[in-house]
């Protein structure tokens, strides 16, 4: 129940403070005369604000701890919600896309070192598919408004204030932010995971931010839109039921590379026809954030305690430069191709990650806790005893052994 709760920071911070503009790109582009490359400029604000945040996320939560750092970062993506309908101009959305990002950095990287304190790995999968609830929430609200995107956003920014108060005793106590040590971003030993996450981060926003320009384009219904984004969103809340098991027993790169072949083929799916979009949008559903939560599972299983929150800190870092530079260059080359680009540019990103998860199948259980174990020149030479035969001062010396001691 716990982490169900909790799973609503990613329900806010992502379901409706990111992946929602997905849903937004086409009636602002109608009423604000975006191009694709605007739209995708957007997209990426909220991308640069997600890496400001990612970046000071160890620092506030070393400051404050993992709870304060939570709610606070829920309060503030609700306030940039709500703040995004009253901006039609281009900077000012820039801005409030960027602030809404930070926001949502600090709620994913704080909520996922709490989940990963809590027993198994159920509470992360289920942490990160809080995301799907944000999804349906938007695909059932959103088409609704029928282009309204200021009181689409405004009560986007209203369903963020509930979610933070639903999941506010969920974080827990905060008890842990007196802890002395700030820890060490534990890169070098994961570089094959660091670069599949930056292809896949790359390659899976260009999907579901430009999903709703595809439809458009083809003059898809509104009772479509909803279909299509609904089942997406449903199908991201079933992948605990899917991946937890094989996550939690395998925290290697095996099963991220399966996730990560799994997106890259349903996204490639779409492309073949509209009339299957619906299996491309459920193999997406659910695998894109269960990605996350591989990558998560693997650090906890390769890194001690105290570095969990610098290196989840760090990979979120390359995850939102990815992030950035997705939607920007998808909208580039949409603009130049057609709206089925940004499509086949998940696939193939997607499709080289889970290329690069299996150059090398590590179990962090066998080998990633060695740079914990002591080396003998870190032994402090006072700790070591040498055995001796002088006597004590004052001590009888021991008396040699004698034929009845040897017979024993």
């Amino acid at each position: 129940m716990t982490a169900a709760r909790l799973a609503l920071g990613t329900a806010s911070a992502l379901g409706l403070a990111r992946f929602a503009y997905g849903l937004l790109v086409p009636p602002m582009r109608d009423d604000l005369r975006w191009t694709l490359t605007e739209a995708g400029v957007v997209g990426a604000a909220n991308g640069l604000g997600y890496l400001a945040g990612a970046a000071a996320t160890a620092a506030v939560v070393r400051r404050w701890g993992a709870a304060a750092a939570f709610r606070g970062g829920m309060v503030v993506t609700a306030l940039a919600l709500a703040g995004t309908a009253a901006g039609d101009v281009f900077p000012v959305l820039l801005a409030v896309r960027a602030l809404a990002g930070a926001s949502g950095a600090v709620v994913f990287i704080a909520g996922g070192v709490i989940a990963a304190r809590m027993d198994g790995g159920a509470p992360l999968t289920v942490y990160f598919a809080g995301t799907g609830l944000g999804i349906v929430f938007s695909g059932v609200t959103v088409p609704a408004l029928a282009g309204h995107w200021q009181a689409a956003w405004a009560g986007l920014g209203a369903a963020a204030a509930v979610a933070t108060l639903i999941s506010w005793r969920a974080a827990g106590t905060g008890d842990e932010r007196t802890a002395p040590a700030a820890g060490r971003a534990r890169i070098r030993p994961l570089w094959r995971v660091a670069v599949a996450y930056f292809l896949f981060a790359t390659g899976y926003i260009t999907y579901i931010t430009f999903l709703s320009v595809y439809l458009a384009d083809r003059h898809a219904p509104v009772g479509q839109v909803v279909l299509t984004w609904t089942v997406l969103g449903a199908a991201v809340v079933a992948a605990p039921a899917v991946w937890s098991g094989p996550i939690t027993r395998r925290p290697g790169t095996r099963v991220l590379a399966v996730v990560l072949g799994v997106l890259a083929g349903g996204a490639a799916v779409a492309l073949l026809s509209p009339a299957v979009l619906i299996a491309s949008v459920v193999a997406y559903g659910v695998t894109f954030m269960a990605v996350p939560a591989a990558v998560t599972a693997h650090i906890r299983a390769a890194v001690a305690p105290a570095d969990w929150t610098a290196t989840l800190s760090a990979f979120t870092a390359l995850f939102a430069i990815g992030q950035t530079m997705g939607p920007w260059l998808a909208g580039v080359l949409a603009d130049h191709t057609s709206a089925a680009a940004p499509l086949a540019w998940t696939a193939v990103l997607c499709g080289a990650a889970a290329l690069v998860t299996l150059t090398r199948n590590d179990n962090p259980k066998e080998h990633d806790h060695d740079h914990l174990r002591p080396r003998p020149r870190d032994v402090p030479r006072r700790l070591v005893f040498r055995r001796t035969d002088r006597a004590a001062p004052g001590a009888r010396a021991p008396r040699p052994p004698g034929d009845a001691d040897r017979g024993r």
